[in-house]
């Protein structure tokens, strides 16, 4: 098992924290949920963790079926790490915990965002208009390089989101990462482009992907008992 000090127990919480439960763990997972990536990918998007921190978790995982190694054929030559079939099952899980930790206060510490981060926001919280045909963006989150352009479809049932942008999109946003963050679920374009945005093509399909990535407010009566946010999609 990975964790070094199992837990012991026969109840599938504790089989799952030996599985998942050292840190860093179910970051990795997070980071692999939109597709495989390098180590030097991993590094970045986890820029606390350090690499022998990050290598035991990657063997770990692998050695627990979460995840698998992966040459790719030429030109690329790179091994990847994947999810696999039984890791994405994880998805829900890590999903459901975010959404959970929504209603706990930042600390202030707490401002980085990776880019697979900030698009899973967008695919757990966006809300399909299915009045709207089907829409493609592709965003280009400016800080962080080349590793940050991803490509968006909103349809009528969701939001898809991928490595791999479409060709010929609706809609070009580029934005800082902390800009897009801050605009979900408002109606201020105006504003995004004054955060450093710049968004080419067809505005309103960025409108309607702020617009309706509604994600829950966080609520100080956490502590005194009163339950978070209701009715979280993950």
């Amino acid at each position: 098992m990975p964790v070094q000090r199992g837990y012991r127990q026969a109840c599938g919480v504790a089989r799952g924290l030996d599985i998942v439960g050292e840190r860093w763990s179910l970051l990795v997972v997070r980071e692999l949920l939109l597709g495989p990536k390098r180590f030097t990918d991993l590094q970045q998007a986890l820029p606390t963790a350090s690499p022998n921190a990050l290598s035991d978790r990657l063997r770990e995982l692998a050695d627990a079926g979460v995840l698998r190694r992966r040459q790719l054929p030429p030109p690329g030559n790179s091994r990847v790490y994947e999810l696999t079939t039984w890791g994405r099952g994880l998805e829900p899980i890590v999903v459901a915990l975010g959404t959970w930790a929504l209603a706990a206060p930042p600390t202030a510490e707490q401002v980085f965002v990776s880019t697979d981060s900030a698009m899973l926001t967008i695919r757990t919280f966006f809300v399909p208009t299915p009045e709207r045909p089907e829409e493609t963006l592709r965003i280009e989150l400016r800080d962080h390089g080349p590793a940050g352009v991803f490509g968006v479809r909103l349809t009528s049932s969701g939001a898809a989101v991928a490595h791999e942008p479409p060709e010929q999109p609706d809609a070009v946003l580029v934005t800082p990462t902390d800009a897009l963050l801050a605009a979900f679920g408002g109606d201020d374009l105006a504003g995004l482009v004054a955060a450093g945005a710049v968004i080419v093509g067809d505005s309103e399909v960025v409108r309607r992907l702020v617009v309706n990535v509604r994600v829950p407010a966080y609520t100080d009566q956490y502590s005194n008992g009163t339950p978070g946010p209701k009715g979280e999609g993950g």
